[in-house]
């Protein structure tokens, strides 16, 4: 159990919290969900203990192991993958470190051998002869190949690097686990297996996530935090929502009858205060009108932006041809004798852990890379917008937003660009923002804006949901549900997928899996499960 008991913090003289009082048991998934900047990261980082609350503490069981997903990507570069997860239980680490050191001895005394016995005790006790299985189990389970394990940290990619830290994180049963983001960079095969896992630990989870999927797959509460308070519900993402617009729903409805009772006394009132014979039944309604509070409905702080993909133009039959592409980077062939055709009502998600396939083939398509064998031909009644995977070559200028945007806008006008960037939560002064100095949602969100302007009937969007908050990925989310052109697309949220793409195509090493059907299907069907194992 872990519990905070009137946390407060403040910066200055802005609260994020105040008087949060709220318990987390065993056997339960707490998802915490807020705006940006309302604090979900900064709370774990209270919960665990690397930040002081301005007043107010923070309770757990006595004895209770608490571990949490690591941030820093570099911090164990000089470890070895194996000993970094294994270091996930500190003590079991340290155990295993001073056995070796005494029994590496060459002079073994008695007091060695009285201390290593000691540590044997507790080593089996902390089911210690199972760690390097253990570990190895869960690097596996997120796709570490067997061949990394033995590996310096300082070897493996970025992404490799956070399923390293994930495990770490998971390793050795914790009493309580809190974790920050832990689908981010996973594929989707590694996303899958986290849920599995989730749900069946059995001690305390506490989980800050955009992912509405896994929320809803993995959480048995739900913890809201809006104006510096957090609400608890009991339920999933989906639960809280509904839960939350019901409440709504039924304030606004209590509100309305109380207007027209309102509106009832004050017309009685002013009708017959005047009148001697019915002043007194004046007065009562006047005590009763005064008792009469409306229930104050405070707007939530979650801001969704403005997302509506319009083309300018209505695509025709024929819109991309791929005749046997191929590419070959740094050595290794990531694409090989590729060839599919686009139909004009096409909405297609790329999938699988092969994920430099697709973002190889999108660069392709965009112009942005050339094959070395096969060719692709667009439509011609077809316009493209492309959404890269990583932007930084396209910020890396000194032009303020409205500049930036200024040559895909329909209108040369710095008024009706910054009107635009307003929709897209971009107020006052924010479109002279120097590019460069962007965050990452913003990056994506002026991005997204140039594609809308620009009015393709095409659009190509590589990871379109990396920095976003929920509340934009939504907003993107029924963008594209709504647009009536095509979208080829990767993304690693599971219900971004399932809402959006009616068919499905996943590389692998060594081919390509094409499918007309949802995601769920595609996920659940035996025949494409058969083709992944044959294919792999």
């Amino acid at each position: 159990m872990i519990q905070a008991s009137n946390v407060t913090l403040r910066f200055g003289k802005k609260a994020l919290f105040e008087e949060v009082n709220i318990k987390f048991t065993e056997g339960n998934c707490y998802g915490i969900i807020g705006a940006n900047g309302a604090g979900k990261s900064t709370f774990l980082k209270i919960l665990s203990g690397e930040l002081e609350p301005t007043q107010g503490g923070i309770i757990k069981t006595p004895g209770e192991r608490l571990s949490v997903l690591e941030q820093d990507h570099f911090k164990y570069d000089d470890c070895v993958v194996l000993d970094t997860v294994i270091m996930g239980n500190q003590r079991l680490y340290d155990i295993m470190k001073e056995k070796d050191a005494i029994y590496a001895k060459e002079d073994f005394t008695e007091e060695d051998g009285i201390r290593a016995s000691e540590l044997e005790g507790e080593f089996a006790t902390m089911n210690g002869w199972e760690a390097e299985s253990d570990a190895a189990t869960l690097l596996n389970g997120l796709n570490i190949d067997t061949e990394l394990h033995s590996k310096q940290m300082s070897e493996l990619s970025g992404n490799e690097k956070v399923k390293v830290l994930l495990a770490r994180a998971l390793f050795g049963n914790p009493d309580i686990l809190l974790l920050d983001e832990p689908t981010n960079h996973l594929d989707l095969d590694a996303i899958r297996w986290l849920e599995e896992f989730l749900i069946d630990f059995e001690n305390t989870i506490i989980v800050v996530s955009h992912d509405r999927y896994f929320l809803n797959k993995v959480c048995t509460h739900t913890v809201d935090i809006d104006y510096a308070k957090m609400q608890l519900y009991a339920g999933n993402y989906d639960f809280w929502y509904e839960s939350s617009q019901l409440m709504i729903k039924q304030m606004k409805e209590a509100n309305k009858k109380k207007e027209e009772k309102i509106k009832e006394l004050q017309e009685f009132i002013q009708r017959f205060s005047a009148n001697a014979s019915k002043s007194k039944q004046a007065t009562s309604r006047k005590r009763a009108l005064e008792k009469i509070e409306l229930d104050t409905l405070r707007p939530s702080s979650r801001k969704y932006p403005y997302v509506d993909f319009k083309p300018n133009r209505e695509i025709g039959n024929e819109v991309l041809t791929v005749t046997n592409l191929s590419k070959t980077i740094d050595g290794e062939k990531v694409l090989n004798n590729v060839s599919f055709t686009v139909g004009h009502d096409d909405k297609i998600a790329f999938v699988g852990s092969y994920g430099i396939a697709a973002t190889t083939l999108f660069q392709i398509l965009a112009g942005e890379m050339e094959p070395d064998e096969g060719d692709y031909k667009w439509g011609i009644t077809t316009s493209q917008a492309y959404f890269p995977k990583d932007n930084t070559k396209d910020f890396s200028g000194t032009d303020t937003i409205v500049d930036w945007l200024m040559p895909y806008s329909p209108e040369k006008d710095a008024t009706y660009v910054r009107g635009f960037l307003g929709r897209m939560l971009f107020s006052g002064d924010d479109g002279l923002k120097k590019v460069n100095v962007l965050s990452g949602g913003e990056k994506v969100r002026v991005m997204l804006s140039k594609m809308m302007m620009l009015g393709a009937n095409s659009l190509i969007m590589d990871e379109p949901t990396n920095h976003l908050d929920m509340e934009s990925i939504t907003s993107v989310n029924n963008g594209l549900i709504k647009f009536p052109g095509v979208v080829l697309f990767t993304s690693q949220d599971h219900q971004f997928i399932q809402t959006i793409a009616n068919r499905i195509i996943e590389f692998t090493p060594n081919g390509m899996i094409d499918k007309v059907t949802t995601y769920d299907e595609y996920l659940d069907s035996d025949e494409m499960a058969r083709k992944r194992q044959a294919l792999s």
